[in-house]
């Protein structure tokens, strides 16, 4: 399974805790079932991110519409050094003020829990009681106490506050921990604080403008936090990333959102399948998403692949195709059914090129939902649309291409989620519902590229 949902809702926030070699991703519920409360917590676990056990609801909403918790917001899980497990968690009301508060609940097994209503708190003073939200906790050793990262707001900007405690039941707030630096005033979502090879790293997502993933790196936990040159990992594809590690590998956990009406030509809605990074570390303490290997692995049985259309100006070159230069050219095959890997290696292009990969073609053979290297622009899009000259992307993340030489891709793709890597430096997540079944195709504007090592694998 590439890009898991359940069959009772769809995976909205996620909330990844590990524990005892098992990943446990907690997750919003978005049933979408028109009852008054929503969003109860499931739970995935999985050992690898390639195969997924559904544990079902574990922490449900409150029981009427004038509870606290009418609707369960994000928040985190934790384990106390006596083994039991708290979760932390945002409960939402539409209809009471304050809207938000942080509430507590504990479990033996993660399974079942018991709510604390008296350990419930809300915004003071100092912050907003309507964006009041998505808790993040651990144990600070040094301090012998826990911190809690609170996404909020000021008469002026958002930020992420600082609470702390000794006991995991009463809160104290220690201020300003991190105050937005995008310039837009954006709250920032889901935020995680985590410490891996030597850097600490806090990871947030904008609620607007461009709702993507950021981060930001220090040599301590208490910053300052810098803002690295290319400081998202994806594009608005994917939201609500959160860090976590295994102890030796890092990962960011989010979501794919389904589409408005379920359209491909739509907008995103909130909540689809969840999505995975492997992250990498490069020396200067940046991040970059990379391909799983375990996935790769698995993924290894190649299918028989041959052109069911090809421009006559394309050559075939050994396992791959040479692009003549002339105006749109393409190579296309057959769809597939089920989840699947396409891999290529590209080469032979120069500055203002187009190319990429294309689904779904038109009457005029044209893809309507695209996968762009624009060279132009120095950005890799999706555009879910055949007019790829008119400059609209639904998403995009920036690449040099000037510092590569070829471009290495990994485009996995499952029940209607699409996922690019490139060179193992950036990654662009799309939703494609007519990814799979319809045709798809290999396609340059007015460039002479190669594609090379094309193979198509499940």
């Amino acid at each position: 399974m590439v890009f898991p949902k359940p069959d009772f809702a769809l995976v909205g926030d996620t909330m990844p805790f590990f524990d005892e070699g098992k990943m446990n991703i907690f997750y919003l519920a978005d049933q979408r079932d028109g009852k008054t409360g929503y969003h109860p917590w499931a739970l995935y676990t999985t050992e690898d991110y390639t195969t997924y056990e559904d544990k079902g609801i574990v922490l449900p909403y409150g029981e009427n519409g004038q509870a606290q918790d009418n609707a369960l917001g994000t928040g985190c899980v934790i384990k106390d050094q006596k083994g039991t497990y708290h979760a932390f968690f945002t409960g939402h009301n539409d209809y009471r003020q304050p809207m938000e508060a942080i509430m507590h609940a504990t479990s033996s097994d993660m399974l079942n829990w018991k709510k604390i209503p008296e350990d419930t708190f809300i915004a003071n003073d100092n912050y907003s009681t309507t964006d009041f939200r998505d808790p993040y906790v651990l144990y600070v050793p040094e301090e012998q106490q826990y911190w809690m990262l609170i996404v909020t707001r000021t008469k002026e900007t958002g930020v992420i506050a600082k609470y702390v405690s000794k006991d995991l039941s009463k809160w104290e707030d220690k201020g300003i921990f991190f105050t937005d630096d995008l310039g837009y005033g954006t709250n920032m979502e889901c935020p995680t604080l985590i410490s891996y090879k030597g850097k600490w790293y806090l990871s947030f997502s904008d609620q607007w403008p461009d709702r993507v993933v950021h981060y930001r790196v220090s040599d301590s936990i208490s910053g300052p936090f810098r803002k690295p040159e290319k400081d998202s990992f994806d594009g608005s594809g994917f939201y609500a990333g959160r860090l976590e590690t295994d102890g030796e590998n890092l990962y960011m956990v989010g979501w794919n959102g389904t589409k408005v009406g379920h359209d491909d030509e739509n907008d995103y809605d909130w909540a689809g399948n969840m999505v995975v990074h492997q992250m990498q570390q490069n020396s200067d303490g940046t991040l970059v998403p990379v391909v799983n290997k375990k996935l790769v692995s698995n993924m290894n049985h190649k299918l028989n692949m041959k052109p069911v259309k090809m421009t006559e100006t394309v050559k075939p070159s050994g396992s791959g195709y040479q692009f003549g230069g002339e105006e749109y050219e393409l190579v296309q095959f057959e769809g597939f059914m089920d989840a699947a890997r396409i891999e290529a290696e590209i080469t032979g292009y120069k500055d203002g090129d187009k190319f990429g990969i294309a689904f779904a073609p038109d009457i005029d053979n044209v893809g309507t939902l695209n996968y762009l290297f624009n060279l132009e622009e120095n950005t890799i899009e999706f555009c879910n649309t055949d007019r790829l000259m008119d400059g609209y992307p639904q998403s995009s993340v920036s690449f040099d291409f000037k510092n590569a030489d070829s471009l290495k891709i990994n485009l996995f793709v499952h029940d209607g989620v699409t996922c690019l890597y490139v060179n193992d430096e950036v990654a662009l997540t799309a939703r494609m519902y007519f990814s799979v079944g319809m045709n798809w195709q290999l396609y340059s504007i007015d460039s002479a590229v190669k594609f090379d090592h094309v193979g198509i694998y499940y």
